[in-house]
């Protein structure tokens, strides 16, 4: 019996995986075809921001956006633009992220960051030029009714901007080499991870004519998966392998960054992510087997290696 369960479970990890790799297969060929070739002026920074999209990224947001759509199956709305607008917000976030003044990281994905390989100004007007290309793709790029798309660039902005994920960053920043309480904890997660999480869940819906019901359901899901999202990459920055994460390693601790294992453990912590992710997929059960792909995201969210 025990030997059947293994062979289950790493059944569906294979399934999971092939439709990551199915999904990311269309994402980046969209990115490929929207975003500006290198050879167009001005060359250096578009040679920059095609630079930072073609790292080697998970995909996992964009994913998420597909799958969220694949569970409200409507064949007819392609939210291939949103799911590439999310993308291009995270992509950029990444390039601040590692700047001097805020991280000062020198690898990412395995490569050297983008302001390592282009210098400082580049790298920030690279990220600032995705950013709004972002939004460009949802206006251009996205099928669907117009208030469906205002809706979903509402969502993106508020997610990513102060009250999301720049919000969680300055709180992420001001935080460092403090004691702080566990609420504040929780807001720095929400905040600069989660909030952009939730936001790509509720786009591939909203862009797919969800219900009422079916909103709630999935935005439930991306409130819980987002947070378990980033509790397992502060496990990874303690336990992952710097030549499978693409980055280096013990960051955090080394910038003494307000984190779960730091506050309450690795024990602790790796149990709430798998809660987390659990309460996700229960909030999943008013859907039939078309939001399988969701669910066993959520799971994989919370082992993966990178």
């Amino acid at each position: 019996m025990e030997v059947l369960r293994v062979s289950l479970r790493r059944r569906i990890e294979l399934d999971v995986e092939e439709y990551i790799r199915d999904k990311t297969v269309l994402i980046d060929k969209a990115l490929d075809a929207f975003l500006p070739g290198e050879d167009e002026f001005p060359q250096t920074l578009h040679k920059a921001m095609r630079y930072s999209v073609f790292t080697g990224g998970k995909r996992l947001r964009p994913i998420m956006v597909m799958a969220a759509a694949d569970a409200i199956g409507n064949e007819s709305a392609d939210v291939t633009g949103v799911a590439c607008a999310v993308e291009l917000i995270h992509t950029y976030s990444l390039i601040h992220d590692d700047l001097p003044a805020m991280d000062n990281d020198d690898l990412r994905r395995g490569k050297p960051t983008c302001h390592k390989a282009f210098g400082e100004a580049t790298a920030i007007l690279a990220g600032d030029a995705l950013l709004t290309l972002a939004f460009d793709m949802i206006a251009c790029k996205t099928s669907g009714r117009s208030f469906h798309k205002i809706m979903s660039i509402k969502e993106l902005t508020r997610a990513a901007g102060s009250f999301g994920m720049v919000g969680g960053q300055v709180v992420d920043i001001e935080s460092e080499g403090r004691d702080i309480t566990f609420p504040v904890l929780e807001f720095i997660h929400i905040h600069k991870t989660g909030l952009l999480i939730r936001a790509a869940v509720r786009c591939g819906a909203i862009i797919s004519g969800a219900d009422g019901k079916e909103l709630e359901a999935l935005t439930k899901y991306g409130d819980a998966v987002g947070l378990a999202f980033q509790i397992a990459d502060d496990i990874l920055d303690v336990e992952g392998v710097t030549k499978l994460m693409g980055k280096n390693i013990g960051g955090d601790a080394r910038k003494g960054k307000a984190t779960y294992p730091a506050i309450i453990g690795m024990k602790d912590s790796r149990k709430r992510a798998e809660e987390l992710a659990e309460k996700g997929v229960s909030a999943l059960e008013v859907f039939d087997g078309k939001a399988e792909p969701l669910k066993e995201i959520a799971r994989y969210i919370v082992k993966r290696k990178r």
